[in-house]
């Protein structure tokens, strides 16, 4: 089984998910990004897409990011503001 990490995804006034995580995929500016445990320390701007993650149960979740937004990746956990 792949190693965990804190996911949180949220938009004003609204928490997406508060919980471990296996694998996060993101529409960055650049391209789709994927986060795993222990990625190395990073901030990034998002584009308009589509989030996936995998929670530690083995459910795939699909989130719409509309208008773009923000993820923080250190200490092992990824917070994604949209």
């Amino acid at each position: 089984m792949a190693k965990p990490f804190h996911l949180t995804i949220a938009r004003i006034g609204e928490n997406i998910f508060d919980d471990e995580a296996v694998k996060l995929e993101l529409p960055g500016t650049e391209g789709m990004m994927t986060v795993l445990a222990n990625h190395e320390p990073f901030i990034s701007e998002l584009s308009m897409g589509e989030a996936r993650f995998e929670a530690v149960d083995g459910k795939s979740y699909h989130v719409p990011v509309r208008d773009g937004g923000m993820v923080e990746i250190s200490n092992n956990q990824a917070t994604v503001l949209l």
